[in-house]
């Protein structure tokens, strides 16, 4: 329990029992007062008018205006029956004065009155003493009450006296002594308190201390100067360029690789402030420029540096470096260590791929040129006429070659993207013949499922900045993936409208949709979405982006699984410099 949550409860505990003592107290008062009241205003007068009216009793036969007297008080005491009996005495003398009104004389109406007045007299005494009674019972149970109340207040009064003020010392007097260990270097000195709340964080925090005085005491400097040889040795003979910075970004480490591909001396580099120095080196600026980004806002793409005599491509990967330190919680970041990986050979080798890839690409056209040729000559009925079967032989044939020739188209596509070499002529262009063309070339797959094509063109919009021909190659591909994913006698959009200076194309179809953990990766080489149906290569949207993006536009896919998608594209219009 915290020490203020201790002193709110002790002390609030004994404000609350004053109080009700004082309560008690005033309740008990109020009530002897009550008790005592009711003596006073009830019998005690009515003794007084029973005594006035003896004494004008006595008055009659000699004054005349003794009848009167007693009248008064008799009127009087009517009004002030309190106690049983006292009704029908009260009554008996009303009778009886009524009597002696008539015959003042009459000496046994005076007796029989005096014997009334007597009876009302010891009616109200019995009452009397029977009140007292009452009160001195209420007395007493005050006196018990209070007292024991009074005791209570005692109890926890000393209960505090006696433990609030030693929960309090002790432990300061015992972090006092710690304290004196620790000035006198006795690290292995640790506090060991039963305790919660502040008492309990001021232990942990004082613990934590002294592990760390201790850690700090136990190195050696030999040691620590050993180990950050061997560090340095392990840097300086990777193959790798590696820089090392402070969390300041300041740079403190490099090794021979990275000062050579930079062409700085040592002193350039090291212990310099990396930002100063990207100013006077453009490599650096590349390298460093990244540093203060997210990891995931990092750029991916090679560094391509001349290196040893000859172009090397090196792959550029940060880490930041965050440690926990003793005692602590969370981690603390300490700096960052750039390493450039050489991965020339694998460029070399991707390069090779290209190259064969294209080779047998262009190799591949004149064979399927030569089928192609050959199934329409035997589709022509001039030559013969075939069966059946023939023709359904032809007709798989056909099918074959020309998905191999799609196959073929997209793998050339795609040598062009890898060598660099994709050949953009930009210029302005009407946007009907795209979206006509793209249509035509879907038409039959469209026919065959009875899949409509809604066209919705925005009336404002004649022309756009782009490459027809790739533009309508990528318009194509939208349509022939929204055909095969499509339902039978479904309908697919094609929309073509302005964002404030740009043209927007999409295309949107109402199949299945794409799961939203494979969205990210939809335009990635070679990438299928598991369990879609079969004909494509995963190379077309892959493509795709890179003939957009080559074009300084945007592409992108929105879906919901089971609902949709909708594939875009946004080009420059006409006059604008950014899409």
């Amino acid at each position: 329990m915290k020490i203020k949550t201790k002193l709110t409860f002790g002390v609030g505990s004994l404000f609350l029992m004053i109080l009700l003592l004082a309560a008690l107290s005033g309740w008990y008062v109020y009530r002897l007062k009550k008790d005592t009241g009711n003596i006073l205003t009830a019998n005690y007068n009515t003794l007084l008018y029973a005594k006035n009216m003896l004494l004008a009793l006595e008055d009659i036969p000699k004054k005349n205006d003794a009848l009167s007297s007693f009248e008064n008080n008799l009127n009087q005491q009517r009004k002030n029956v309190t106690e049983p009996g006292e009704q029908q005495t009260t009554d008996a003398i009303v009778k009886h004065f009524g009597q002696l009104k008539s015959n003042p004389q009459d000496m046994m109406v005076i007796s029989a009155i005096r014997k009334d007045i007597t009876q009302l007299m010891q009616q109200n005494m019995a009452a009397i003493s029977a009140k007292s009674l009452v009160a001195d019972r209420t007395a007493e149970q005050a006196i018990l009450i209070i007292s024991f109340a009074g005791a209570l207040c005692f109890i926890i009064a000393f209960i505090l006296l006696i433990n609030l003020p030693s929960n309090i010392a002790d432990p300061i007097a015992k972090l006092t002594g710690s304290i004196r260990q620790i000035a006198g270097q006795n690290y292995k000195e640790r506090l060991h308190l039963q305790s919660t709340g502040e008492f309990a964080e001021l232990v942990r925090s004082f613990n934590t201390m002294a592990e760390k005085l201790e850690e700090y005491s136990e190195s050696k400097l030999e040691k620590i100067l050993k180990e950050k040889k061997r560090i340095e040795a392990l840097v300086d003979n990777m193959h790798d360029p590696v820089i090392g910075l402070d969390e300041h970004g300041q740079v403190i480490f490099a090794n021979e690789e990275a000062i050579n591909i930079t062409t700085l001396k040592k002193e350039q580099l090291v212990g310099r402030f990396a930002p100063l120095v990207a100013e006077e080196n453009d490599l650096i600026r590349d390298i460093f420029k990244d540093l203060s980004l997210p990891p995931d806002k990092r750029e991916k793409h090679p560094i391509k540096i001349y290196a040893n005599e000859r172009e090397s491509y090196f792959e550029k990967d940060i880490i930041d470096i965050n440690v926990l330190p003793t005692g602590e919680a969370n981690s603390t970041f300490i700096g960052q260590v750039v390493i450039l990986k050489n991965i020339t050979t694998f460029k070399e080798l991707d390069l090779a791929k290209t190259n064969f890839i294209g080779t047998v690409s262009h190799e591949f056209k004149t064979p399927i040129a030569a089928i192609q040729m050959g199934i329409q000559l035997l589709e022509n009925e001039q030559i013969g006429h075939l069966n059946p079967e023939q023709i359904g032989l032809l007709k798989g044939i056909k099918d074959d070659s020309d998905r191999l020739l799609k196959i073929t188209g997209e793998l050339l596509n795609m040598t062009q993207v890898e060598s660099g070499a994709i050949q953009i002529s930009l210029h302005t262009t009407d946007v009907r013949p795209i979206i006509d063309y793209a249509v035509m070339a879907n038409q039959f797959a469209a026919d065959q499922k009875q899949v409509k094509f809604v066209l919705e063109i925005d009336p404002t919009i004649n022309t756009v900045v782009a490459d027809n021909e790739k533009t309508a190659w990528v318009l194509t591909n939208f349509l022939s993936n929204a055909v095969r994913y499509s339902y039978e006698d479904a309908s697919i959009q094609i929309r073509v409208e302005k964002i404030e200076s740009a043209i927007r194309f999409s295309v949107t179809d109402h199949g299945q949709g794409i799961e939203p953990k494979y969205l990210d990766k939809i335009f990635e080489r070679y990438f299928r979405v598991p369990g879609s149906k079969k004909g494509g290569t995963g190379l077309g949207l892959s493509i795709s982006k890179e003939f957009i993006e080559a074009q300084g536009g945007v592409i992108g896919v929105k879906s919901e699984y089971g609902a949709g998608s909708s594939f875009y594209f946004i080009l420059r219009a006409r006059g604008s410099n950014n899409p």
